[in-house]
């Protein structure tokens, strides 16, 4: 799997993700409007421009070089020695092992960092997504409310 960090020349790819109702389904349960999601990725330009590691990648097919969907890395920034995974992926790719390897793909990025804690959040009906964190070693933490949304903590002690 071929992956690189977004940058400003991408905003189409991140925007195919966060507009579609599928994929937005059971992370916000709407579609991120333009002008919202033009915020959102500047946001996401200055987390990637501010460190090495941590940030939100593009992920794409090696053959067809066909964008699959996108992987992120965020430092807590209010403890350094923790980070959040979560990855989003276009619905013509679901179920095909490619969200099993953007997270592992994602973990072997933590393991270069200092981080001692990788979080992951998903709403708890989402069993896939629930799977592929298990797989890599996940616990569940907490399940709730989140912003008036359900919402499942997965953590992972990294070595």
């Amino acid at each position: 799997m071929l992956y690189r960090k977004f940058t400003a020349n991408d905003f189409t790819l991140y925007y195919q993700l966060v507009s579609n109702k599928q994929v937005m389904a059971q992370i916000t349960e709407r579609a991120i409007p333009v002008e919202e999601a033009k915020i959102n990725y500047a946001n996401l330009l200055k987390r990637n421009e501010k460190y090495k590691v941590f940030g939100s990648y593009a992920f794409i097919h090696p053959e067809t070089e066909v964008f699959i969907g996108l992987g992120h890395l965020t430092l807590d920034e209010q403890k350094n020695d923790e980070a959040e995974l979560g990855y989003m992926l276009l619905p013509e790719h679901w179920g095909k092992g490619y969200g099993s390897e953007i997270a592992g793909i994602l973990m072997a990025l933590a393991e270069q960092t200092n981080v001692k804690v990788i979080k992951a959040i998903i709403d708890p009906d989402n069993i896939p997504s629930k799977k592929i964190l298990i797989n890599q070693g996940f616990i569940s933490e907490w399940i709730g409310e989140m912003d008036g949304l359900p919402g499942e903590i997965l953590r992972k002690e990294v070595k």
